[in-house]
């Protein structure tokens, strides 16, 4: 399919219920017509984090209202439409489960195409949202619930090179914060409390020293900084100690990703070297500095969202979506929902980072 596409994006894996309208030309030229992002953070605050039952609930109770708000700013109906792409997971499945269904519904009613998109391959062409951005490209995947450095060969097209043995970036920051009592979302609150900060006024450990791989690991810096927490009395130590955990963060996500970067441009034999970040802890303004930082001083251009399209919207899922029609794929309407999904899922089998449980090994 080489025609123009228009596609609707709905995006519900977390406590954001969002629907989009993008249109991808042709020539691969992107536009996005629509995002509108509906918040759940005044539900969840009271509890200092994502309460799966409430997100749920506010997904069913707000996707239709949503989804109607991003055709109206298009400037388009449903008849307008080439397709619906909707989020099958990896996320909280009551969540995605809505948004799946609505899709559905819509694509049923329409006689549209459906495509059951990976949240994660929305993130990973996310940068293409704000400019023209060809692959091949190494990504770094980087959000409250993942962090993986991958080499992005197309659409349906991604290799693992590494990923965290236990937590998030993302949610280091978010846990950590809620340690040293900042408010939900804690992820940019810490970041704020970081300004002026000193730090070096607090030494954190740096995890898997001796590993040569490309994987993370943040639950040992996790600890180590909630224990600090504990004593911290002055508003001068709250400020040093989120800049001393912003900076350990940040220098693991470097020092990962420049190892990634030496191998990947051995393999591209240094030609055409893209580093893309990708996903909410890239929002961050000391993580991307640094990491714009390493990718200079390794020969790569560096690419990464607009900030709108750094946290989960359904944009990103849209044009996923429609690069998979241009490609001609689509799926059926019995498509399921997804708790767990990894991009690449001949990695997560044949090197699971957490040992299998009842419902199996985790992406």
């Amino acid at each position: 399919m080489t025609e123009i596409l228009t596609v609707l994006g709905l995006e519900t894996s977390c406590d954001e219920t969002a629907a989009a309208v993008v249109r991808r030309h042709a020539d691969g030229r992107v536009e996005v017509l629509s995002s509108i992002v509906g918040s759940q953070i005044a539900e969840h605050a009271p509890y200092g984090g994502v309460v799966p039952e409430i997100a749920a609930r506010a997904h069913v109770e707000s996707v239709d209202a949503i989804a109607e708000a991003a055709l109206a700013e298009a400037g388009l109906t449903y008849a307008d439409l080439s397709g619906v792409a909707a989020t099958a997971g990896p996320g909280l499945v009551g969540g995605v489960m809505v948004g799946l269904s609505f899709g559905k519904a819509v694509a049923l009613a329409r006689g549209l195409p459906l495509v059951a998109v990976n949240h994660l391959e929305g993130h990973a062409v996310s940068a293409r949202l704000g400019a023209d951005l060809p692959y091949p490209f190494l990504l770094l995947l980087v959000s409250g619930g993942h962090c993986q450095l991958l080499s992005v060969d197309g659409i349906g097209a991604c290799r693992r090179l590494g990923t965290t043995i236990d937590d998030a970036a993302g949610e280091a920051f978010d846990k950590i914060a809620k340690a040293m009592g900042l408010p939900y979302p804690g992820g940019p609150a810490l970041e704020a409390m970081a300004e002026g900060g000193d730090a070096g006024a607090f030494q954190l450990p740096r995890m898997l020293l001796g590993r040569k791989d490309c994987d993370f690991s943040f639950s040992g810096l996790k600890t180590a900084a909630a224990r600090l927490a504990e004593g911290v009395t002055t508003d001068t130590q709250r400020r040093d100690l989120a800049a001393a955990v912003q900076t350990a963060i940040a220098g693991q996500l470097a020092e990962k990703s420049e190892r990634a970067m030496q191998a990947y441009a051995i393999e591209h034999e240094g030609r055409g070297l893209r580093f893309v970040v990708a996903g909410g802890v890239a929002a961050n303004r000391a993580v991307r500095a640094r990491l714009q930082d390493s990718a200079a001083r390794h020969g790569f251009s560096f690419a990464a969202p607009p900030l709108a399209y750094c946290t989960d919207n359904a944009a990103m899922i849209a044009l996923a979506g429609a690069e998979r029609l241009a490609a001609g794929i689509s799926d059926p309407l019995d498509a399921v929902a997804r708790p767990r999904w990894p991009l690449d899922e001949a990695a997560a089998n044949a090197s699971p980072t957490h040992k299998a449980g009842r419902k199996g090994a985790k992406a």
